[in-house]
């Protein structure tokens, strides 16, 4: 509309390019696709897959590996999940709140907490907390080489999810703030009843899929060491697929990663989706 009227109609070159553009846009997207479909039929076609069934697919030593990956194996990697989410979102909460204090020695403590966590690799961390920490002082967590593994885990997602949080806190707008301040609502009673709420609503996604991050993280948990009942998916796969001598436990926990990450990243997706539309 231009002025109340209807906007002209574009001319008949304008268009003829338009329509032109998409064409070779579609005919683009059909080359990749036609790639990618013959470079699957040539890896397919070359691979040896009597020598893959051997090392990968033995049905006989995947069914040996039940129930045990199931009740003992999936059933660590969940726990340890929930335990480092927990204990993350704990941190980060904190920690984000401290990053955004008006109060500088918070602000440098939460920034130096955050930067060393974030820059680490997680499996440094989780052998500094196993090992290091008891030698330099004499410090033992409870639950033993599993447990300093998990407080590992807890401090790494904890330097990220207060990095998402932080941005979720940021993102709540300033007006609200301050309407909720001149109803005479105190600094810390508008943070926990308005800008919590209204962030945590925004940053379910990113916090979901931190979840599902640390779920393959757990992997990282052999280097603490572990027994035969504190054992997560990997180590268990690991330990099965030396004593056969054979992968398909490997596959087996892969198979099972997927069970318990793809309904997560599915969530994930269907979350932001459903926040695009309410924007």
């Amino acid at each position: 509309m231009i002025d109340g009227r209807p906007a002209p109609p574009a001319p008949a070159g304008h268009r003829r390019t338009l329509v032109r553009r998409t064409t070779r846009q579609r005919f683009v997207r059909l080359g990749f696709y036609a790639l990618f479909v013959a470079i699957v039929v040539v890896v397919v076609a070359a691979a040896d897959w009597e020598r893959l069934g051997r090392s990968f697919f033995r049905w006989e030593i995947a069914q040996e590996q039940f129930p045990d990956i199931v009740v003992i194996a999936a059933k660590n990697t969940v726990v340890y999940t929930a335990i480092a989410f927990v204990g993350g979102l704990f941190l980060g909460l904190i920690f984000a709140i401290m990053k955004l204090s008006t109060i500088l020695p918070y602000r440098w403590f939460a920034t130096v907490y955050i930067e060393i966590f974030r820059g680490l690799p997680a499996l440094l961390t989780i052998f500094t907390i196993a090992f290091v920490l008891p030698i330099a002082l004499g410090v033992r967590v409870p639950g033993g080489a599993v447990g300093a593994g998990v407080v590992g885990l807890v401090l790494v997602a904890g330097a990220y999810m207060a990095e998402t949080i932080r941005a979720g806190i940021q993102s709540v707008p300033k007006g609200q703030v301050e309407a909720a301040r001149s109803l005479g609502m105190s600094p810390s009673r508008t943070m926990l009843s308005i800008v919590l709420p209204q962030a945590f609503r925004l940053i379910v996604p990113p916090l979901t899929n931190e979840f599902v991050l640390l779920i393959k993280d757990t992997s990282l948990l052999y280097i603490a060491g572990s027994s035969i009942t504190t054992k997560e998916l990997t180590t268990f796969a690991r330990g099965e697929a030396a004593a056969a001598s054979n992968a398909t436990p490997l596959l087996v926990a892969g198979v099972l990663y997927l069970v318990i990450t793809v309904p997560l990243t599915r969530l994930v997706a269907w979350l932001e989706r459903r926040q695009g539309r309410a924007r």
